[in-house]
């Protein structure tokens, strides 16, 4: 399978966005997104960006930026749709949550979105599929040249663990306290075609591996291998998918330029004819892992002779030594909102002090669902 790579601004990016709806009254999903999306498809048709997409289930809306040069310009997009949507839901009782999941509904209760691809989709992944009520933040970022994209892929891996604790947002599944900052990140991995992608060195091996898939008929397109980090040749970017759903704007611009900012400095690193860090496999995998179930507190491995560091301490000084790129890039203070999380705590950190302090009971998982609804509404003004 021969795979062309899309000509793309260098470290452009754009940002998808997926969304919960929950009924204000009774705080658990509800399945208007066809309602909302048809009501808003003029404003923000499909066929051009910024705009507005259905997901796998029909509680769930995602906003898809246009692409742009600076983070600060793709936030403008998203706070626009995302009160587009806001005002919707309002009218027919319901809000918007960023999380990575719903802190008490079930699967039972939800429906799944007309789709052939969906279809096929839950025809493939039976129960698993139908457990997929998680959401996330996939950031896309533009690659100048096509025989980057893998070494630069490889290289994001290792700050993946990064990515996904300071995303984390989801400790909470089906009315319980899972014990993991991401519990999502468990859930979706539970997908053949998801999770970490195959180790491959060159542009070649991975257009085998993809090639591999299609042939077996375990993917229909590229586009089904739904790895946590992977090419959209389709846009020249790295498409980054590891990230929990983001509870405010100002989170996911945070995790947005982190993004930008990687990837631009990788690039850099190409440029001086530099090699780009690598980890083993099993090491990624076990980084991941322990960014999941600890969050901020994990310790990772840092290098491929197995040192190992504590992950707040390690991105602390990742984000000091990319301040100069993000000078470039114009997301200093979006990278400054990074560091910030450090030190006030993630979603899932945020989430967990409410449903304890208010009881860890039927009555505190509505708080917590109402705290995601509050922190979403002022994070737009």
């Amino acid at each position: 399978m021969s795979i062309a790579f899309a000509s793309s601004p260098r470290s452009t990016l754009g940002i998808e966005w997926e969304l919960g709806l929950v009924d204000r009254g009774s705080r658990e999903l509800v399945g208007i997104a066809p309602e909302l999306l048809a009501e808003l498809s003029q404003r923000y048709p499909g066929d051009r960006f910024p705009h507005l997409a259905s997901e796998l289930l029909e509680n769930t809306v995602e906003l898809v930026t246009a692409p742009h040069g600076r983070v600060v310009d793709a936030l403008g997009d998203l706070r626009s749709l995302a009160r587009a949507v806001q005002a919707a839901a309002e009218q027919r009782g319901a809000a918007l949550i960023g999380s990575g999941s719903h802190p008490f509904s079930r699967w039972k209760d939800q429906t799944t979105t007309p789709s052939e691809r969906y279809e096929r989709f839950m025809e493939r992944y039976r129960w698993w599929g139908r457990n997929m009520l998680i959401w996330g933040v996939h950031v896309h970022v533009g690659v100048d040249r096509q025989e980057r994209v893998v070494p630069i892929m490889n290289a994001l891996l290792v700050r993946l663990p990064h990515l996904l604790a300071l995303s984390a947002s989801s400790p909470l599944w089906a009315g319980e306290s899972t014990g993991y900052a991401s519990n999502r990140t468990l859930m979706f991995q539970q997908l053949s075609t998801a999770g970490l992608p195959w180790d491959v060195s060159d542009w070649a091996e991975l257009e085998h591996v993809l090639d591999d898939l299609a042939t077996t008929g375990i993917i229909a397109e590229p586009t089904e291998a739904r790895w946590d980090i992977r090419p959209a040749p389709r846009w020249g970017t790295l498409e980054l998918r590891a990230c929990d759903g983001a509870s405010t704007l100002r989170e996911i611009g945070a995790l947005a330029a982190l993004s930008q900012c990687l990837v631009e400095s990788f690039q850099t690193r190409l440029d001086r004819g530099e090699d780009l860090p690598r980890l083993q496999p099993w090491f990624v995998r076990e980084n991941k892992w322990r960014a999941a179930r600890y969050g901020l507190d994990a310790t990772v491995i840092v290098d491929r002779e197995g040192r190992q560091r504590p992950l707040r301490e390690d991105l602390a000084e990742l984000l000091a030594g990319l301040a100069g790129v993000a000078d470039r890039l114009g997301c200093t203070e979006e990278l400054g909102d990074a560091r910030q999380l450090l030190t006030e705590g993630t979603s899932a950190e945020r989430q967990l002090a409410v449903y304890e302090s208010a009881g860890r009971n039927r009555q505190a998982l509505h708080a917590v669902v109402d705290s995601l609804v509050d922190e979403f509404q002022l994070g737009l003004s």
